[in-house]
């Protein structure tokens, strides 16, 4: 059976472009369903089955109205919104198998809303001008394949046609792989890591995989922070194994790898047994050294650089306070099992006794703030060890399997 794609973009003004997409992956056997979201109008030049009118009406919009106001901020949010909803029904009813478009800054912001609006595992491919830059707003927490358009996305050329042809070919074969049905069944626990708590995360993920769990971690680069917790707001986690916080120093400092001040929050509304370490919450990060705010450098920071496109900076006591007291709130909102475990001897390898950021004092701000802010039944202990000692790994697997079965019972 021939599979579909759902190709969507504005055909008013990208009409060729997308004539020619649509002819590629025809050629390759896939079928195309052509959803349109072009505010002015549309195309002759191949059949659309979905209009703009329709994607506006999928959230209660007027086109016609739109079209008069002509405010074009408020049109590319209704065709986003628009979008995200109609796609996701479009799915849900089994209309197409994978998704394709193309755009520059605008049409890629309208295309990549209605592929977040999808399952993670549906095929995704957007050809953007914005493709190799900051890129977050448009891939979000899912798996969105940007490939860059190199030219604009302006016409059918000696560029685009090798650009629009390839993207066809990746689409078509991304519909047309079946991923391995392999029979898991295993209670899903996810983990947050570092390089700075890879030793600790790992003997953790060994242990609990051992005792029958599936152990899914994350990389705490602001991304992977997010990405972790809409998987727990979405209902697939059963257990959160928070080892590497990081992301909430980012937070406080104004770093690159800031996950948001919601994160720490998904587990405790959901009722997910929540593990929390303050994992590696002595960096904040940036990119290459010259890249740190004059401010910190004004400052004399410790800084680190800790290859040459990051650059870490020692938190001190009073950005560690802040982290205890955001801590404690998240904790405090919690409606399900929640406990911290705190490594007395450094959250992180170079926290370590005698390496370059040891500042026990700084840690302990953070601690206390943490405790004094916390409401009462919150457990919280204490371990004389460094977190990626074995020892400290051993003592959080066991509180994580002791707030899992407070969950069960």
């Amino acid at each position: 059976m021939s599979k579909t794609v759902l190709m969507i973009g504005a055909f008013d003004t990208k009409g060729a472009e997308y004539a020619f997409l649509r002819e590629q992956i025809l050629g390759q056997g896939a079928k195309v369903l052509a959803v349109n979201t072009g505010v002015m109008g549309t195309t002759d030049l191949f059949p659309v089955d979905i209009e703009a009118a329709a994607v506006a009406e999928a959230v209660g919009g007027d086109l016609d109205a739109i079209r008069k106001d002509a405010d074009r901020g408020a049109a590319m949010k209704l065709m986003a919104d628009g979008s995200a909803r109609l796609v996701r029904r479009l799915h849900e009813e089994g209309r197409f198998d994978g998704i394709v478009g193309m755009g520059g800054s605008g049409g890629s912001s309208v295309v990549t809303a209605a592929m977040r609006a999808l399952p993670v595992g549906v095929p995704k491919v957007c050809v953007s001008t914005v493709a190799g830059g900051e890129t977050s707003a448009f891939v979000g927490t899912k798996d969105v394949v940007l490939i860059p358009s190199i030219a604009d996305v302006a016409g059918v050329n000696r560029i685009s046609r090798v650009i629009f042809s390839r993207a066809a070919g990746a689409i078509v074969g991304m519909v047309g792989i079946e991923p391995p049905n392999v029979a898991d069944d295993r209670p899903i626990i996810v983990a947050s890591m570092f390089g700075n708590t890879t030793d600790c995360v790992d003997r953790c993920r060994e242990a609990l995989n051992g005792k029958g769990y599936e152990v899914l971690v994350f990389h705490a680069t602001g991304t992977g922070g997010k990405t972790m917790e809409s998987l727990v707001n979405e209902g697939l986690v059963d257990a959160v194994l928070d080892i590497t916080t990081t992301e909430w120093a980012d937070e406080v400092c104004g770093g690159v790898l800031s996950a948001g001040p919601d994160r720490l929050a998904a587990a405790g509304r959901n009722g997910v047994p929540h593990l929390i370490v303050p994992g590696c919450v002595d960096m904040a990060n940036f990119g290459p050294i010259d890249t740190v705010p004059q401010k910190y450098k004004d400052a004399e920071r410790n800084l680190y650089e800790w290859n040459p496109a990051i650059t870490l900076m020692r938190t001190t006591a009073d950005e560690n306070r802040q982290m205890g007291k955001a801590f404690a709130e998240k904790a405090n909102e919690a409606t399900g099992p929640i406990a911290f475990l705190l490594p007395m001897k450094g959250v992180s390898i170079l926290d370590g006794d005698g390496e370059r950021f040891c500042d026990r004092q700084a840690d302990q701000a953070m601690f206390d703030a943490l405790t004094e802010n916390l409401r009462d039944g919150i457990e919280v202990v204490q371990l004389d060890a460094n977190i990626n000692d074995a020892e400290f790994s051993a003592k959080a697997v066991e509180m994580m399997l002791q707030l899992i079965e407070q969950k069960a019972t």
